[in-house]
């Protein structure tokens, strides 16, 4: 639609703020969950939605609005833990703030020559601080009226409003704590057992666990349109249908994964490569939940991802989902790759994981493998004559794959089983790049939890 001259006019002399705050699109991605006090439902506002709804772009400032609608159906009053979602959130005034328009800032854009030349514009700058003012004043208003609000949550009563998070593209995991406080002991009667035992720790032992706060965890796995990691193209279904599924009990389980390929391998099958030294045990939607509130996706590789990779890599930056090298095992690459970077791309870990036939407890087996990038080295065996170089000790990367999702409280249970063998740093291996690593030999083994749980099992 055309653009007439008094919308250009009022563009060109003021400050324009056009929110759409009713718009709901996103909810067509929602999730909802009933849990034992409450009715939660949870989805997330992608880059254009979110521009749309708060009228400035809050994906160019690493913003992205979490929606959460709770309903109260127990008796006690509950709240919100926010930290759970986003240990960095931003409140809602701050959020605004990070998108308020600056006029100097677009002014000195122009650059000094450029207003010497067209100085008479400079008369404008009066209308554009005034209506900069109010737009900005308008946006703190729509954030805070759009905003969840950290109050109780009274008894049958709902709750609704989004958290502005830190920006994850891909699969965005949302944990959601509600911590029902109705019941939770006073502080008057804590001061009273102080007072009679002479210390807070024998005071609080004589508290008895019904009048503790009572705390509730859902965990949501949603989808965000924006990022085209590899695994969305792998037909699950077709290739658990091409495969004999195998149910096993416990000892059969263990015979199967100790006959599963030792190391993965070249296209051709001609080369061996890392060690297949991990084990995972969940469906693909437990999985991506486990993984992904403290992992990251792999984006496809395409020509804009390569050119993203190169500039990461030339320039030393962070690039959260760059592509991941093929591998291949069962005659296929991996099914799906996960990495946690830190600083740099040359600097994180990265996770390679195949579907296989076999089920436990229902539970699809996914074998994989893990290992630490710690530089980049020049090889003759890739077509940019790069590589990254791995940790030699890739146990140490396997184990932290079992250490993090311990600390994620994820795991049902763990343990190790043999794998690819021994073989010390002085009988070291090599992968089909030519970088060597040393092992104890064996894979770990972990079954996830749908929810947070203490595992029940876990042997070193």
């Amino acid at each position: 639609m055309p653009i007439g001259i008094g919308t250009i006019l009022r563009r060109l002399f003021t400050v324009c703020y056009e929110p759409e705050p009713t718009i709901r699109d996103f909810l067509s991605r929602a999730e909802t969950q009933d849990g034992p006090i409450a009715e939660v439902t949870a989805a997330v506002a992608d880059a254009a939605e979110s521009e749309r709804l708060f009228g400035v772009p809050l994906a160019r400032r690493g913003l992205q609005p979490v929606y959460l609608r709770i309903r109260n159906h127990s008796d006690k009053h509950l709240r919100l833990h926010l930290v759970s979602i986003d240990p960095n959130y931003y409140t809602p005034l701050e959020a605004a703030a990070l998108n308020h328009f600056s006029i100097g800032r677009r002014l000195s854009g122009f650059g000094i020559a450029a207003w010497l030349l067209f100085w008479p514009i400079l008369a404008l700058i009066p209308f554009k601080l005034i209506t900069a003012f109010r737009a900005n004043r308008r946006m703190n208003e729509c954030f805070q009226s759009l905003a969840f609000h950290l109050r109780p949550i009274a008894p049958g009563d709902t709750s609704e409003g989004f958290v502005f998070t830190s920006l994850d593209l891909g699969t965005k995991v949302v944990h959601v704590r509600l911590l029902a406080t109705g019941a939770a002991l006073d502080i008057r009667d804590v001061h009273l057992l102080t007072n009679r035992q002479g210390d807070v720790a024998a005071a609080t032992a004589e508290i008895h666990p019904s009048h503790l706060p009572l705390a509730v965890d859902l965990t949501f796995s949603i989808a965000v349109p924006g990022l085209s990691a590899d695994y969305v193209r792998r037909d699950f279904q077709a290739l658990s249908a091409a495969d004999e599924l195998v149910d096993c009990d416990l000892p059969t389980l263990v015979g199967r994964l100790r006959g599963m390929p030792a190391a993965t391998g070249n296209e051709t099958g001609t080369g061996f490569g890392d060690p297949v030294n991990l084990v995972v045990l969940g469906t693909l939607e437990v999985l991506l939940s486990a993984f992904l509130a403290r992992w990251d996706e792999s984006e496809t590789i395409t020509f804009s991802t390569c050119v993203k990779t190169a500039r990461s890599f030339l320039l030393g930056s962070h690039y959260r989902y760059s592509p991941v090298s093929p591998l291949y095992l069962f005659g296929r690459s991996q099914d799906i790759a996960l990495q946690r970077s830190r600083r740099s791309i040359n600097e994180r870990l990265h996770l390679r994981l195949w579907l296989t036939p076999l089920r436990f407890q229902q539970n699809p087996v996914w074998v994989g493998q893990v290992s630490r990038d710690i530089g980049v080295r020049f090889t003759t065996k890739t077509w940019n004559l790069t590589t990254h170089r791995i940790d030699p000790d890739v146990d140490e990367s396997r184990d932290y794959v079992v250490e993090d999702l311990l600390q994620a409280e994820r795991v049902e249970a763990a343990g190790y089983l043999d794998g690819v063998g021994a073989c010390d740093a002085a009988t070291a291996r090599r992968n089909l790049t030519g970088d060597s690593y040393f092992t104890d030999g064996k894979r770990a083994v972990i079954l996830l939890s749908s929810v947070r749980t203490k595992p029940r099992f876990v042997a070193w």
